[in-house]
């Protein structure tokens, strides 16, 4: 199956789980989950193809670390269950990832996810 991204989907939301106004990545890349929250919708079955008939919310439940993305985002949709990874955005001159979220996050225990 081939992965693409979809263009013109660099857009502005109002997080679904926290309200913050998001507005699109500075550098045009495509942003899927809040910075504030981290949270996400299931939009993509691949990044970027918007093409989830799901629509649920996906809650960050983990960080990891890849040598050639640097940070990623594990969410896991409450509605489905799918795991997906996302890049963090934590050079975003604009509006980038809360860190501190991320920190957390990483920090929780196993059964707190």
């Amino acid at each position: 199956m081939r992965r693409f991204t979809v263009q013109g989907t660099n857009t502005g939301f109002t997080c679904g789980h926290c309200g913050t106004e998001v507005p699109p990545l500075a550098n045009g890349s495509v942003r899927n989950h809040c910075p504030a929250c981290l949270w996400s919708l299931h939009l993509d079955v691949f990044p970027g193809d918007r093409a989830a008939d799901c629509g649920g919310p996906m809650r960050p439940v983990a960080v990891e670390h890849s040598p050639k993305k640097g940070w990623m985002i594990v969410h896991r949709c409450e509605r489905c269950g799918h795991t997906g990874r996302n890049k963090a955005a934590l050079d975003d001159p604009n509006f980038p990832d809360d860190y501190d979220v991320i920190v957390r996050l990483s920090s929780r225990p196993e059964d707190d996810r």
